[in-house]
């Protein structure tokens, strides 16, 4: 499969070059107050499979093409003769907003039927009544021309909006059903009462009551117009249910019916929360240029939305760019938004500079706009300066919210600093804040990391008790932690219970399904989920190459991780530094130095940036290889760089200190690691075990690893391995015999590494019956042996001058290993052979 993985991944070539909004006009008057775009996660509707009927039967599934075209190439609108004014759908400009309802437009007998409706002793049996004296009464009035048509239609929508206003909402929808059921209905409902009450049902989270009403009008042979189609992809995004507002925008264009700039900057918000790729949204952004149809400031704000999810910092700064020079003045929501981006892609430094430029143009940070700052920092690693945000916003009186502990939390846990991530934890239950269900994802995240899988599991718990529901984030999470601790039975028990509770996976599912498979081993599994992502209708994005990759990488398999670099450098999706340190850790896995070297320099000298991740990713790299030298720099770079180095960061350079018994070196790293409140990790303690047991002080590798216990850290193969090698190089073998019971007793199964230690110990020694005995007991309990089993107990007797003995030995092996391989006796006589000589 990893041949042939390239194919799918390949995707049509980008359409030939074009630019963004021309700025061919002076100036864009500004006609309201812009909103700000709903920034939320991508919801489990995203990813419906494709066999799903959805209501609106025939609408096309979503392209899955995912090229690029350069940010300066995007479509010329010239704007200068299009009028700026238009009727806008929803609050934005509803007059009552924020104000008592205002019912001037109805008729005495429309406010008496309003009034009446609205009050609490009204009972549904009356709605035919007060309707039908409604109708009565404009059918006794005089009017010319048909308008009294007009005047009941005009009753019915003021009627139909106040009901919506007090959140009478079934009332609302009676009214409607109470006129389509009468006979010449055509002639009472026009598309604005279509269109309110479509945005009513979306309200009410009934987005298929909604649907299905669409659907029926549509066959009765009603002509639908542009409002009651945004009206219903308005109230599809609303809930979440991405793909099916694409799929009537879709359908809408397909009736002929063309988008107003309203409908347009709904679905390119939609686009943004999918985590379209930016070649998609560049191509919505088409269809306003062939339009004809200028865009505003909602437009761009959320155009630098979009920019989130990649990590398009780049673009964003583009589209601020060119927002500017089409004469709009950016806000609050501009700047916040930019701000979101920069910190989603780890640029504190550029996040700095959005907030010097907001504050001089008169804008005073609110509470989004420190979160966004401070998630910048503490997802660069730069936590103290994130706390010294915290500080600033409280002397500016805005007190953290449960936002801005979370993100703290994430930071401290991310880096290992778990103390502080606690202490983070206490401080917003101290003042009051509740935590959300982020900050349970977070708490889940940091035990399963540490693996406390028992407080893990209890925050799982604490969920529900603190009236919270789990999300997919949250089972996203759990995957992640069992693949990553390459528990593949339990993240398929994850799986299978995310789905039994009602999610749908999604595309961050699927890129964590990715992940968590390649961990455990299961490659092809991993590939197998990235094909039944395609197979849902779901577009990859840059998370998703790069869990690809990861996986490669993970393989060795640096050839394909390359094809799939070029891919994204042809326009599929811009690589990042995630990107590049996979392609680290492929060359380091697949043994190819010298390309990882060459790509180190490029990182050294600018032409890659030096990102704190790829910083911290070439000392990792460095470390699993071996060369201390080209760690020792890599670290160094990272410091004089002005990078914190994290928990990951620093266990490396403890290993290949340890491994070289570079205790010196060891101990400065970590009296490091405690001033600076980091937490030792499993992994620091198992490689200071390693190095005790290599030492003269090898029992200090018994008291590491008592102090793993004692701290509640469950120790893993490695951890026991390291010391029954520490006692058994000491021929220890009592002890080495306990430190195996002990394994076997905490639930671990020993595996070839543990019985080939005491097998080459026995052998050493000239313990053959024992080592023998050894092999017996490995096979009893299913444990195939491997060559170096076999060598073990050959170079035993070839070391003592026992080449007779060595030879009986390998002429009886069929009968102490009956599955043998047919070529490991000649394997082994020809050792003997070469020890001899």
């Amino acid at each position: 499969m990893a041949e042939r993985l390239a194919l799918p991944l390949v995707l049509p070539n980008p359409p030939p070059a074009k630019a963004l909004f021309s700025i061919q006009t002076n100036h864009f008057q500004q006609q309201q107050q812009q909103q700000q775009p709903t920034i939320s996660t991508l919801t489990s509707s995203e990813s419906q499979p494709p066999n799903v009927n959805l209501p609106l039967q025939g609408f096309p599934v979503v392209d899955r093409s995912n090229y690029r075209k350069p940010l300066d190439s995007l479509p010329l609108i010239n704007s200068s003769s299009i009028p700026r004014t238009r009727t806008r759908i929803g609050k934005a400009r509803d007059l009552n907003r924020g104000k008592p309802w205002s019912n001037q437009r109805l008729s005495s007998q429309g406010r008496l039927v309003l009034d009446a409706l609205v009050h609490p002793s009204f009972e549904r049996n009356e709605i035919d009544g007060a309707l039908s004296r409604l109708f009565d009464y404009h059918q006794g009035q005089s009017c010319l021309n048909g308008s009294k048509v007009d005047a009941f239609c005009v009753d019915v929508l003021g009627v139909i909006k106040g009901l919506g206003f007090y959140k009478k909402y079934d009332l609302g929808v009676s009214v409607f059903e109470w006129v389509r059921n009468r006979d010449d209905w055509r002639l009472w409902l026009n598309n604005s009462v279509v269109a309110v009450i479509i945005n009513i049902l979306g309200k009410d989270g009934k987005v298929s009551a909604a649907t299905s009403l669409l659907n029926s009008l549509h066959k009765d042979g009603f002509e639908l117009d542009v409002y009651s189609y945004t009206s219903l992809i308005t109230a599809c995004a609303s809930s979440g249910r991405y793909r099916e507002a694409v799929m009537v925008f879709k359908k809408m264009e397909e009736g002929g019916c063309k988008p107003t700039l309203i409908t347009y900057n709904v679905i390119l918000n939609v686009y943004g929360k999918m985590g379209m790729p930016w070649s998609k949204i560049i191509s919505l952004v088409d269809g306003i240029k062939a339009a004809g149809i200028a865009p505003d400031e909602y437009t761009y704000n959320t155009l630098i939305s979009c920019c989130r999810r990649g990590s398009l910092y780049e673009e964003a700064a583009m589209v601020l760019k060119e927002m500017k020079l089409a004469g709009f003045v950016p806000d609050k929501v501009t700047y916040n938004a930019l701000l979101d981006v920069y910190g989603k892609s780890r640029r504190p430094t550029e996040a700095m500079e959005v907030l010097k430029e907001m504050e001089a143009n008169g804008f005073s940070p609110s509470i989004v706009t420190y979160n966004s700052l401070i998630s910048a920092y503490a997802r660069d690693g730069l936590l103290d300066e994130a706390m010294e945000l915290k500080t600033q916003m409280v002397d500016n009186g805005i007190m953290p919210d449960v936002f801005t502990y979370t993100t703290l939390l994430s930071g401290f846990e991310k880096a290992g600093k778990d103390d502080s991530a606690v202490k983070v934890f206490e401080e917003m239950r101290a003042a009051g804040c509740k935590p959300n269900i982020c900050t349970f994802n977070a708490l889940i995240k940091m035990h399963g990391n540490r693996g406390k899988f028992a407080e893990m599991m209890k925050v799982f718990d604490d969920i529900k008790t603190c009236q919270c529901a789990p999300d997919i984030v949250t089972w996203n999470t759990l995957l992640a932690v069992f693949g990553q601790n390459g528990m593949d039975s339990e993240v398929s028990g994850v799986f299978k219970e995310m789905k039994r509770a009602g999610f749908l996976p999604e595309r961050d599912t699927f890129n964590t399904l990715i992940s968590a498979y390649s961990r455990c081993g299961s490659f092809d599994q991993a590939m197998l989920v990235y094909k039944r992502l395609l197979e849902a209708g779901i577009t990859p994005d840059l998370s998703t190459y790069n869990a690809v990759l990861a996986a490669l990488a993970r393989g060795g398999l640096w050839e394909q991780s390359e094809k799939i670099l070029a891919e994204m450098h042809d326009g599929r999706c811009k690589p990042n530094e995630l990107t590049y340190s996979s392609l680290l850790h492929a060359y380091a896995n697949g043994k190819e130095i010298e390309r990882m070297q060459t790509l180190s320099e490029e990182i050294y000298s600018g032409g890659i940036k030096p990102h704190a991740v790829l910083l911290k990713t070439l000392v990792l790299v460095y470390s699993k290889c071996d060369l201390l030298m080209e760690t020792e720099r890599a670290f160094l770079e990272l410091k004089q760089r002005g990078f914190s180095p994290d928990i990951s960061t620093l266990n490396a350079m403890v290993s290949i200190y340890g491994r070289r018994q570079m205790t010196a070196k060891t101990n400065e790293i970590l009296k490091f690691m405690s001033e600076s409140g980091f937490t030792p990790s499993l992994a620091t303690y198992n490689s200071l075990m390693y190095m005790y047991s290599r030492s003269d002080t090898f029992e200090r590798s018994e008291e590491v690893l008592r102090e793993i216990i004692a701290k509640g850290l469950k120790p893993d193969i490695i951890s026991y391995n390291t010391v029954i090698f520490a006692y058994c190089r000491n021929g220890r073998m009592r002890e080495a015999s306990r430190v195996f019971s002990e394994l076997k007793d905490s639930g671990l199964d020993p595996d070839v590494i543990t019985y080939n230690t005491f097998v080459a110990s026995y052998a050493a020694d000239s313990m053959f019956e024992e080592a023998i005995d050894v092999v017996r007991f490995m096979i009893k309990h299913e444990c195939k042996p491997n060559q170096n089993t076999y060598n073990s107990i050959v170079d035993g007797y070839c070391k003592h001058n026992r080449q007779n003995d060595a030879r009986m030995f390998v002429s009886s092996l069929r009968e102490l290993d009956p599955h043998v391989a047919n070529e490991e006796e000649s394997r082994l006589l020809d050792r003997i052979r070469k020890k001899w000589s």
